[in-house]
């Protein structure tokens, strides 16, 4: 097989569209049409089902990714290995995060990781969804949950705690609630229940079951903000909130515990520029971890 038209195949099995796998490998898509088909002519089977919403792996495609994404680490590996180790760390790495981390916390200090590596260029992707690293959405995410399954590489990141918090304007005007029955009687801020990707994102359920939002949102900083403005009270990620002068913690004891983990895949273990990334976020972490309890 030539390894061009496996990493043809490999941009078409996780783009899952012809136009996006040319676009991202910067051919024309006639191109990547006539060699798709060129190496399933060459295999002997169908490797796609093609329609005009997309391309989806056949039984024989899904078996061919494995080995075909054993081929591309070893690829990268011996890249990694041969190349000259003095040369500057560069490249693009995309990060996905939850809005609140990838925001709050990480956008501001992305200064100091250009200082550290000018020629990095990161692409954060803060957006409140989970990310396929397998069909290379992202090469590092930041999530809530350990994933089981899948070729990844999984580090706990820090543990972080949620707390009940209102604008002090609002405490002003409706009192401050004294016992978790309280909340019923207040305006409540909280998320979209068929927006939320991950059962661990279901904060509300460890306070009441149903969680009467007055105000939906589906974004962690939308949330802090409209709970700054006033708009009632609503669960804000503790190393967002409690530096804002704006906001007052209420039931301090109902606090809420989430971990975040670094995720990446295995493939990548050879790339310097991701595995620098990775200890870049890893140290800011360490270095800052009290904000974050």
């Amino acid at each position: 097989m030539n390894w061009d038209d496996i990493r043809i195949f490999l941009a078409v099995a996780r783009s899952g569209q012809i136009l996006a796998a040319a676009r991202r490998l910067g051919v024309n898509h006639a191109t990547v049409a006539r060699r798709l088909t060129a190496l399933e002519g060459d295999l002997r089977t169908k490797l796609f089902d093609r329609s005009t919403s997309g391309c989806v792996l056949t039984a024989k495609g899904e078996q061919l990714l494995v080995n075909a994404e054993r081929m591309e680490a070893e690829m990268l590996a011996a890249q990694s290995q041969i190349a000259d180790t003095n040369v500057a760390i560069s490249g693009t790495v995309r990060i996905g995060a939850p809005d609140g981390f990838g925001v709050a916390f990480l956008a501001p200090r992305l200064g100091e990781l250009s200082r550290t590596y000018p020629d990095i260029t990161v692409q954060l992707v803060p957006v409140p969804r989970s990310f396929s690293l397998s069909r290379r959405e992202a090469d590092i995410a930041i999530t809530v949950d350990r994933p089981e399954h899948g070729r990844l590489v999984a580090r706990k990141l820090v543990d972080y705690s949620l707390g009940l918090y209102a604008s002090k304007t609002y405490l002003a005007a409706n009192g401050t609630p004294q016992a978790p029955a309280d909340l019923m009687s207040h305006q409540l801020v909280g998320y979209v229940d068929d927006l939320v990707y991950s059962p661990s994102l279901n904060y509300a359920a460890e306070i009441f079951k149903e969680w009467p939002a007055r105000f939906e949102i589906a974004s962690a900083l939308g949330q802090t903000e409209a709970v700054r403005s006033g708009a009632g009270i609503g669960i804000l990620h503790t190393f967002i909130a409690k530096g804002d002068p704006e906001l007052e913690q209420v039931l301090p004891d109902k606090v809420i515990n989430r971990a975040y983990w670094t995720v990446s895949h295995e493939s990548t273990r050879p790339l310097r520029h991701v595995n620098a990334v990775l200890e870049f976020i890893g140290g800011l972490v360490a270095r800052e971890r009290q904000i974050f309890v």
